[in-house]
């Protein structure tokens, strides 16, 4: 059914991006478990806001890339600005639409250090799942507001009640306060912005203090760039102040200035609180460090922003070409690759083995390794075979020094004292009839049991902790 956009978009277009007071700007993002409707909901909030018009829409509109719609999963995370009308006055909304799948939970940490709040969006026929906790988790350690929003009312086998119940007994607030939608047709949607602009706090930032932004992203345009993104929090960001990196100590010139709603609107610059982009003319993305704090060269700020911790790479995979002729061409265009696409998890070093003619080791889960193959593929012409995922081990010497193995053939020669491998943190959540079954399932595989709890008469939440773990002491020659 249509969506009737309560802002129209001739106004919407002439609400000025930079003009809107820091206390009308609200910054959120939305997460969930994939397949809930997250895409689905963060394509209806522009429409209904009034920046996209109806003929220009789309399923998906905000998934960029053709590897996205194909599957159906959303990949990249995309800031985009909304305005918003309540009780007459006009609002900001910066909304961030984030990765579901379990693989990009970093993309997903990411987003929400440049938000003060989220929706944890939960289907209303399906309930609770282990994204669904595992996107709260991160949301509640960096101390967000949640807003609790069931998705897809209008399924017939939709149990809103039900539900309803469960995520507020997780969350910790009355059922009646669970949202209801539909981001298929739209209903209960705009209500939903409304209880965003009433229950979200206004981001704090001093007007008057040297400027100070945290890059939280970044994507590479084949004709203009780094496009840096960029969470304002202190001072003012402006077209025309030379600005320095505070980790890397690199110096630019902005070329452009502006924000995203939803497709590049230059302005003069953004202020306190605000999300936009930042446009260099840099080729490399690894001069945009995410998580790096942006400053002005003048006046500019001695305290960096507390940024993020690099991922911890655990599951390794190689890549090389299926034909061993064309590993000189493979290996130079993953170094491009590298150099211009960089993404967090992103992370290779050569391996010199001519044996296996093994250019690229890259860490990461197997969907996210699955889709950097595929982009590698696609966007450089290389034709790719990948190994199986290898994890690390510590191996500690006789004499004391410790070893990481990443590769068999890296094992090394002498008396060893211990061996440790990664395991994983897992949460599982099953239906109360089989938690029997999965923890002696746990215990056959040599895990640890954590707490249990009930979210609900038929749901139960086990957890298992993470530590590493050693084999026991042995002093074998290798």
């Amino acid at each position: 059914m249509p969506v009737t956009p309560r802002i129209a978009a001739d106004e919407a277009r002439d609400i000025a991006p930079a003009s809107t007071p820091q206390e009308r700007l609200r910054n959120f993002c939305i997460i969930a478990h994939i397949d809930h409707g997250k895409s689905t909901l963060a394509d209806r909030m522009p429409q209904i806001t009034g920046i996209v018009e109806e003929r220009a829409m789309r399923a998906q509109y905000l998934d960029r890339m053709d590897i996205e719609r194909e599957r159906g999963i959303t990949v990249k995370s995309q800031a985009v600005r909304m305005p918003w009308q309540v009780e007459g006055v006009n609002y900001a909304l910066n909304m961030i639409d984030t990765p579901g799948h379990v693989d990009f939970t970093y993309e997903v940490s990411r987003s929400l250090a440049a938000c003060e709040g989220a929706i944890l969006l939960v289907d209303a026929a399906q309930g609770i799942e282990a994204q669904t906790l595992a996107n709260l988790y991160l949301a509640m350690e960096h101390d967000l507001t949640i807003i609790p929003v069931l998705n897809k009312i209008d399924l017939p086998g939709a149990e809103p009640e039900k539900y309803a119940a469960e995520i507020g007994q997780l969350v910790g607030v009355d059922p009646e306060d669970v949202s209801r939608v539909s981001g298929k047709t739209g209903v209960g949607v705009p209500e939903s912005l409304d209880h965003v602009v009433r229950t979200l706090p206004a981001p704090e930032g001093q007007v008057d203090a040297p400027c100070r932004a945290m890059i939280f992203d970044s994507v590479y345009d084949t004709y203009r760039g780094v496009v840096t993104y960029v969470r304002v929090v202190d001072g003012f960001l402006k077209a025309r102040d030379r600005i320095d990196m505070m980790s890397t100590g690199a110096h630019h010139e902005p070329l452009e200035i502006g924000v995203s709603s939803p497709e590049p609107h230059p302005t003069q610059g953004i202020g306190p609180g605000e999300v936009g982009y930042l446009i260099t003319g840099v080729k490399d993305v690894r001069q945009s460090k995410v998580g790096d704090t942006i400053t002005t060269s003048v006046r500019g700020a001695t305290e960096p922003l507390a940024g993020y911790s690099d991922p911890k790479p655990m599951v390794y995979s190689g890549l090389f070409p299926i034909d061993g002729s064309d590993y000189p061409v493979a290996a130079r265009r993953a170094g491009q690759a590298q150099a211009q696409r960089r993404r967090a998890r992103l992370r290779a070093g050569d391996l010199h083995r001519a044996r296996l003619r093994l250019p690229r080791r890259l860490p990461g889960p197997a969907l996210h390794l699955e889709i950097i193959r595929e982009r590698l593929e696609r966007e450089f012409d290389l034709d790719l075979i990948s190994t199986a995922p290898s994890v690390v081990y510590q191996v500690v010497m006789e004499d004391g020094t410790e070893i990481e193995v990443l590769n068999p053939s890296d094992f090394p020669e002498g008396k060893v004292n211990q061996i440790s491998e990664p395991v994983a943190s897992a949460t599982i959540l099953v239906p109360s009839e089989f938690i029997g079954a999965v923890m002696e399932l746990c215990q056959s595989k040599r895990g640890t049991l954590g707490g249990m709890d009930y979210l609900s008469e038929d749901r139960v939440e086990r957890a298992t902790p993470c530590r590493w773990r050693r084999s026991s002491s042995t002093s074998s020659t290798s």
